[in-house]
């Protein structure tokens, strides 16, 4: 049973880009997606709110992201928030197994 996390990064003066654009460049996104349970982190940025970024987090199941959660990477992660001065909300979806239905399939190229 796969978890995504949708976690939305907001801030001022551009800092939820920032923040963004350190995780990668510095590694430590890189270094999430190559952990054991991990099956997708990557940040979006919005169109209608420039001081939003999204990041879509995926894991395997509670386990791994409890491991995560535990990690060195999140005490990183914590560290790189707090230097733009982030605040989140958060949004969790458990997807089912059927993925995209037949009446969805008509929708998607």
């Amino acid at each position: 049973m796969s978890i995504i996390m949708n976690l939305f990064y907001k801030g001022e003066n551009k800092n939820a880009v920032k923040f963004a654009e350190e995780m990668e460049s510095s590694g430590i996104a890189d270094r999430i997606r190559h952990v054991e349970g991990n099956e997708g982190y990557d940040y979006f940025y919005s169109m209608k709110d420039p001081e939003t970024v999204l990041l879509i987090d995926a894991w395997k199941d509670q386990a791994a992201l409890d491991r995560h959660h535990a990690s060195e990477l999140m005490n990183e992660i914590m560290k790189l928030r707090e230097k733009y001065d982030l605040h989140m909300e958060a949004k969790r979806y458990i997807p089912d197994d059927q993925g995209i239905t037949e009446a969805d399939k008509k929708f998607v190229r």
